[in-house]
């Protein structure tokens, strides 16, 4: 494998083999507020809920007070189709938490519905990731990290919104 000036492969996957896994605890994530609790009561259910504004039709995600486009506050909560295309990914094989499992992906992709959802993906090797890869939601349950656990050695759960290839069984 090639080097650069600094000692770093490049021209190669590292791990390209290794298939990506969801991160099962420490997964750091955003308090849950009166806003967000119908996503997250979605993820619950195993249901991907985004917000619509019922003026201008507008998806949104994520969750806001008034539409991105118009600053309508009249928004609904939606079911989505859970399908998608991969937009954007990087492979992480030096995490910032030694709670993570390397290597993982963390990626934004476009739903069917025309919103963007930053997520992690799952199911597939890094040499199988490609630009526009078709994508499905898988989710999956996690010991969120300490900072994010309500009381001092509980370990709640919390569903979270993976994606993985829409073409697998």
């Amino acid at each position: 494998m090639a080097r650069n000036g600094r000692g770093a492969a490049v021209g190669g996957e590292v791990g390209g083999d290794t298939a990506l896994r969801p991160q099962t605890e420490g997964v750091p994530f955003a308090p849950r507020t009166p806003l967000t609790e119908p996503f997250w009561a979605g993820c619950a259910r195993g249901e991907l809920l985004f917000q619509r504004c019922a003026a201008c039709a507008t998806p949104g995600f994520p969750p806001a007070e008034a539409c991105r486009a118009c600053l309508s506050r009249d928004l609904c909560w939606e079911r989505s189709a859970g399908l998608a295309t991969l937009y954007s990914w990087t492979v992480v094989h030096r995490p910032v938490s030694p709670a993570f499992r390397t290597p993982y992906a963390p990626a934004i992709v476009t739903l069917d519905e025309g919103y963007q959802l930053m997520t992690c993906l799952v199911g597939l090797t890094v040499v199988e990731i490609r630009p526009d890869l078709r994508l499905r939601v898988a989710f999956h349950s996690v010991v969120p990290a300490a900072s994010a656990a309500p009381e001092a050695g509980s370990q709640p759960t919390t569903t979270l919104p993976y994606f993985e290839p829409a073409g697998r069984a």
